[in-house]
């Protein structure tokens, strides 16, 4: 799987790349088949620091797409990692059912 981190307006410590790369290898339990992940990092409110994360999944046929956003990168990451999760259980669900 390839994975591709964006961070837009700011530069990501080695800490979060590394938190985000293991998070989203997590998601290869759920199903194996999955060929890139695009991580896009973003302030939505810089003054407030609300943070913002994005994550797109190619999957052979499909796209699968999470987006939430917390007062800190990692809990957004993995409040996103979640609903993924739920969207391939359900994706191979119905792989399984055909």
């Amino acid at each position: 799987m390839n994975i591709k981190i964006t961070a837009r307006k700011f530069k990501a410590h080695q800490t979060l790349k590394d938190f985000i790369n293991d998070e989203v290898t997590s998601l290869q339990k759920f199903y194996d088949n999955i060929m890139n992940a695009e991580i896009i990092l973003s302030y939505v409110k810089p003054n407030n620091s609300v943070k913002n994360a994005e994550i797109i999944l190619q999957i052979p046929g499909q796209t699968l797409k999470a987006e939430d956003e917390s007062d800190d990168f990692n809990k957004s990451v993995a409040l996103s990692v979640r609903k993924l999760k739920s969207q391939l259980k359900k994706f191979r669900s119905k792989q399984i059912a055909r």
